[in-house]
């Protein structure tokens, strides 16, 4: 009995570690020098809650940062866009993306799409040039949080522990109930493993980003 729980639990672990990937493609011979300030106008997707969509977006300042780009924190774009009455929905195309940075006085936006956001999560993004609309740099990225069976996941672990810990075998029945009850409850609580899994992915999205500096 206690080697099927080693087994469950080493399985477990397995199943719950996730990965992530990245790619992008930059505008040839643009000169990404003239581009400092940048703001992410727009996520769009399958991510609720502006909590969720404020960390992406912190997620993508700090790769901007590390590029020597000056990013526009969210909420200040919000706002400066509300106080202007711009129409959120226009910014899923280049030109309305294009007018926002206009509105925002800055060179270059980016907007995000996340149309998967559960146990698997992929990404696309876009820097757009706001004279023209024209797409300067454009990346995609997917990733696993490794949460495919989460509460049941939670249970074997817990299961497995209670039963590990158990003594005689009321011991281990009890053990295993609780362990279990406590396992799937924690299983449930996906939100820190997404948030790593977003950040390795944006990570890799960026890597290719050319920095602030460079011109060709």
């Amino acid at each position: 009995m206690r080697k099927f729980a080693y087994v469950a639990l080493i399985a477990v672990i397995i199943l719950m570690t996730g990965c992530a990937s990245g790619e992008s493609f930059r505008r040839a011979n643009y000169d990404f020098s003239k581009v400092e300030k940048v703001a992410v106008v727009d996520i769009t997707g399958e991510v609720r809650g502006e909590g969720a969509k404020n960390q992406i977006a912190d997620y993508f300042a700090m790769e901007l940062l590390r590029k020597g780009y000056s990013p526009i924190e969210r909420q200040n774009v919000q706002a400066m866009l509300e106080e202007q009455e711009f129409q959120a929905s226009a910014i899923t195309r280049e030109a309305g993306a294009a007018k926002a940075g206009r509105i925002l006085n800055v060179p270059a936006v980016i907007v995000v799409n996340v149309p998967q956001f559960d146990d698997e999560v992929s990404m696309t993004a876009k820097m757009i040039d706001v004279q023209d609309g024209s797409i300067l740099w454009a990346a995609s990225g997917s990733g696993s949080t490794g949460g495919k069976l989460p509460a049941v996941a939670g249970a074997v672990v817990g299961a497995g522990v209670g039963i590990l810990a158990g003594g005689d075998t009321a011991g281990k029945v009890a053990g295993g109930v609780a362990g279990g009850a406590l396992g799937g409850i924690a299983g449930h609580a996906l939100t820190p493993k997404q948030a790593e899994t977003v950040r390795s992915i944006i990570r890799d999205m960026s890597e290719e980003l050319p920095s602030a500096a460079q011109s060709q």
